[in-house]
């Protein structure tokens, strides 16, 4: 199936008043995707947010205006904005830099790691600099892009030297206490959900309490590693507090993408049609795309709930045994949240135990769901 992608952002001229025209979008914080022409912004912004295969990105034109995109569902919560790259945003005469960078969360600045990035890095650091004086509490993202070509010494040599560079420019203008984070990425691999899923977590006010609430579930289920996924992005928003391994990551992003491709082919469990699953999810979400509406998480819950009779109260659940004999175990918590945890066969065969811990924890998300939602509410009608 063929899906219109460009329905799915709002274009701003370049003049100030219409960069903010939105006043009420513009009070939730904003991701701004930034860099050079050719970079790979809008191909970035597509395949994330867009489900657009990389391949396509390759007839993509490049970016003339301000492209905008209201991203609302479960816990994340934000507007990504994607700037074209021949346009310089710090000359006041044209631009209040106020209205750019004030309600702004992270600063994601793109290189591409196949080109000469010298002056890409003039512009990060003029950009930097500029966005810090405004706004603080920015987070800078850097995602040294495209290096799905490059071999691993060149991927580590250029980030090093990036980072290098930078750090010395920051110093020389003693403006060291400024932090950026770097990121190896390409859309043709998981390193850019990977990267997003980092960036993203940071704007989560729930992070603590969700990762709370999957240490106790690991803890007391004999789980080795759990990941709280985006299933409409593939963007982790929460995991445990074990270190992430990018092959166990690999996995559990990996099995999204095979449920979904099964559920294709042989339809929902039990063949009825109001049993609803991932599939369904992502199909709403690509008609919302397709006819140019928003994408509101509550719209997905309240639209799925509805059609589905109460005798169906089944979640999509998926168990995948790997060849080392380890158990890669899928949950649905709701429509647009599942749980991946990955542990080893034996701790699996307490698997009512595991089932048990999955529903308080599946009860506990929700109540905190629901308190992020009241609280969204609440914001948007003293706005």
């Amino acid at each position: 199936m063929d899906y219109d992608y460009q329905h799915m952002h709002n274009e701003s001229d370049f003049a100030t008043d219409t960069v903010i025209e939105d006043q009420v979008l513009s009070d939730k914080p904003r991701i701004l995707l930034m860099g050079l022409q050719r970079s790979g912004k809008s191909s970035i912004q597509r395949v994330v947010f867009g489900k657009m295969p990389p391949n396509d990105t390759l007839y993509l034109e490049s970016t003339t205006k301000i492209q905008k995109e209201d991203i609302a569902r479960s816990f994340i919560d934000f507007q990504i904005w994607d700037f074209p790259g021949q346009i310089d945003f710090f000359d006041e005469m044209a631009y209040d830099p106020q209205d750019i960078f004030g309600t702004v969360g992270a600063l994601i600045f793109v290189i591409d790691a196949q080109d000469d990035y010298s002056e890409a890095l003039h512009r990060l650091f003029t950009t930097v600099t500029s966005a810090y004086r405004v706004n603080p509490n920015i987070t800078f993202e850097v995602l040294i892009h495209k290096v799905d070509g490059l071999s691993d010494d060149y991927k580590i040599d250029t980030q090093r030297d990036v980072q290098q560079r930078m750090s010395d420019a920051l110093a020389d203008a003693q403006l060291e206490y400024i932090h950026l984070t770097y990121y190896l990425t390409s859309i043709y691999d998981n390193s850019i959900y990977e990267a997003f899923s980092k960036i993203i977590q940071k704007l989560i006010r729930e992070l603590p309490a969700l990762e709370n609430l999957l240490n106790v579930l690991c803890s007391n289920s004999g789980i080795d590693k759990a990941y709280l996924f985006d299933t409409l992005t593939k963007i982790y928003i929460a995991t445990d507090s074990s270190p992430v391994d990018m092959q166990s990551y690999e996995l559990c992003s990996d099995m999204i993408d095979v449920c979904i491709d099964v559920e294709c082919i042989y339809g929902a469990q039990g063949g009825s049609p109001m049993n609803l699953s991932l599939m369904d999810s992502t199909e709403r979400y690509h008609q919302e795309i397709t006819n140019g509406n928003g994408i509101d998480s509550e719209s997905v819950i309240e639209q799925t709930e509805e059609e589905k009779p109460k005798q169906y109260e089944t979640e999509a659940s998926s168990l995948i045994k790997l060849d080392n004999g380890d158990v890669l175990y899928m949950r649905e918590v709701n429509r647009l949240l599942v749980l991946i945890c990955l542990l080893r066969q034996d701790n699996f065969e307490k698997h009512g135990l595991i089932d048990y811990n999955f529903q308080c924890f599946k009860e506990a998300v929700t109540q905190v769901f629901e308190f992020s939602r009241k609280r969204n509410t609440q914001q948007r009608q003293l706005h």
